[in-house]
């Protein structure tokens, strides 16, 4: 027979209700619940925005302090060692020279594609000191990183307190039932005299 038959009836809010029966610990668990569906919700909320907020803005930041070039491939790019055949949208690494925003030459090492010969353009993406440096996120996609990122610590930092409040409200049943047990032991051996 399920646990629940025995309680009755679900009532909602029972433990802000008039009730000659109710405990100091079921107001105190009534508190305890609240205040941790409270915090959850606003540790949550406001944790996942913040994240959000702070991925959006250092993509921006990254994304407005990287600009493209145009690079030459300084010596002839060989095909992979795999046979001497690339696949379609294979890159290997070739070593590029570009000029800096400062007007100096510098080269690096960069993808290009297969056999590409010395001159070929390529297109690097350099820094504010004219250094190489990775392609900076799309637009889109440092939304939907912003926003992945911001639910999932979101989700990690509402737990904190749900945990916190699962974990007071046990600590109260506890209680409850070990108040219980002595009010038995204090009441049981008395049962059984009614004559």
């Amino acid at each position: 027979m399920p646990l629940k038959a025995f309680r009755g009836p679900k009532v909602w809010l029972w433990r802000w209700r008039r009730n000659p029966l109710k405990r100091r610990a079921d107001v105190v668990e009534a508190w305890v619940v609240l205040g941790a569906c409270l915090l959850t919700v606003l540790a949550g909320v406001l944790a996942g925005l913040m994240a959000a907020g702070s991925v959006e803005h250092r993509l921006a930041r990254e994304r407005n302090s990287r600009w493209p070039a145009v690079a030459r491939v300084v010596a002839r790019v060989s095909f992979p060692e795999r046979g001497g055949h690339a696949s379609a949208g294979e890159r290997v690494w070739a070593k590029v020279r570009w000029t800096a925003a400062d007007g100096s030459a510098r080269t690096g090492r960069v993808r290009a594609g297969p056999g590409s010969e010395p001159g070929t353009r390529v297109t690097v993406w350099t820094d504010a000191r004219g250094r190489l440096a990775g392609r900076p996120t799309a637009a889109s996609e440092a939304a939907f990183r912003a926003r992945l990122t911001g639910v999932l610590i979101g989700v990690g930092a509402a737990a904190v307190p749900f945990v916190g409040g699962l974990a007071a409200r046990s600590r109260l049943e506890r209680g409850r039932m070990e108040a219980w047990d002595t009010e038995w032991a204090r009441l049981g051996p008395q049962w059984g005299r009614m004559v």
